[in-house]
This record gives C-alpha cells, sequence and structure tokens, in this order.
C-alpha cells in the first residue's frame, strides 16, 4: 500500500468528509456497475451504491490492508447486491416483479459501449443490438454465476481478487465461471447472437 493509499484510509478513519466525496467520485461507477449488473434493476442499484458507501464509511476501522481497498469494497458492493437479489426475489413472488432496466441501458453506464469505435449507422445498431443481448444473458444467469461473470470478464478482475470477494477457493471459482460461461453462450445462442463477436460491456 502506497504512502498516499495509508494517508485516504487515515483521513476516511478520521471521517473527513472530503475523503468521503473522493471515495466515492473514485470509484462510484465501478461499485454502481457491478451492482447495476447484480439487481437488473436502476432504483435499486442507486440505492445499493449509497448503502455500500455508508457501510464503507462506518466500518473502515475493519479495513486491515491485508487485500487491495478497491477488493474490499467491492466484496461490500457484492455482498450488498446478493442480500437485495434474496429481498428482491420475495418482492417479486409478492407483487408481481419489479421494472427491470431499460433495454440497452447497461451498456452505457460509466464505460464505453462495445460500439466505441464502430462507424457506420449500421454496424452501430448491429453493436448495440449484441451489447443488449449480453446484458440480458448476464441478467438471465443465477446471482452466484452473474456475479462471478461480473467481477472477472466485465471488472477483469484475478482469480485471487475474486476469491477474496467471494470468499471461495479458486477452483469453486473456475468452475462457478465455466458454468456462468456455458450458460451465457446458451442464452447468446438461444437469442441468436454470433457468440464470437459478442462481448460483456464495461
Amino acid at each position: 500500500m502506497s504512502l498516499g493509499e495509508r494517508l485516504f484510509l487515515s483521513r476516511l478513519r478520521a471521517r473527513d468528509e472530503r475523503a468521503f466525496q473522493e471515495l466515492v467520485h473514485e470509484y462510484g461507477d465501478r461499485v454502481f456497475n457491478l451492482v447495476l449488473r447484480m439487481v437488473n434493476n436502476r432504483a435499486e442499484a442507486e440505492d445499493i451504491a449509497q448503502e455500500v458507501f455508508v457501510t464503507v464509511w462506518k466500518s473502515i476501522e475493519t479495513f486491515r490492508g491485508e487485500s487491495r481497498f478497491s477488493t474490499w469494497l467491492l466484496r461490500i458492493a457484492a455482498n450488498h447486491s446478493k442480500n437485495r437479489i434474496k429481498y428482491l426475489a420475495r418482492r417479486q413472488t409478492d407483487k408481481g416483479g419489479l421494472q427491470e432496466v431499460p433495454e440497452g441501458a447497461l451498456a452505457d453506464v460509466g464505460h464505453a459501449t462495445t460500439h466505441a469505435h464502430v462507424e457506420t449507422p449500421d454496424a452501430l445498431l448491429e453493436a448495440a443490438e449484441r451489447g443488449n443481448a449480453v446484458e440480458r444473458a448476464i441478467a438471465a444467469l443465477d446471482g452466484d454465476q452473474r456475479l462471478v461473470i461480473v467481477l472477472r470478464d466485465v471488472e477483469e478482475l484475478s482469480y485471487e481478487e475474486i476469491c477474496e470477494i467471494t470468499g471461495l477457493p479458486e477452483g469453486t471459482v473456475k468452475s462457478r465461471l465455466h458454468r456462468a460461461r456455458m450458460a451465457l453462450r446458451e442464452e447468446l445462442e438461444d437469442d441468436g447472437t454470433d457468440m464470437a463477436s459478442a462481448k460483456v460491456t464495461r
């Protein structure tokens, strides 16, 4: 951990509100993107992201530097997401469902879309449709599979980091990721999407 990072954590532990604002500025998009892809509902994702940063603010003393700070933060985001998914599943049963994120909205959150370098209108539309298909396929995965595929293929984290976030052994992470990718491939094939040209957006 660098000196700058240690000083930043010291400011957070001292309840420096400017440090909290810097925290949200630095990690806000990343946390929101992860949460949004997990719950597939923008309003819920906004609430969860706020809860994540409040949790970090309240529990910063528990971070001991045994992992990267971003890994610790994403672990909190993942846990909040999984808890909300369980809650939403119960509420969906009780109330007949929740409004999902509009088709294509995920591709535009915080990062470049799959069609960032496409020039012609036809190619632009085709790339957008592929991106939408991938996002629909991710949303169709169960929560555990969705988490590992987002962490590995969207966030591009190492297996070690994913193990730290999920609390799973590496073998379990790899087997779960393999099943998730196979399920994703099946969803895309059923949707008529060419897997070779499909790409998970960030």
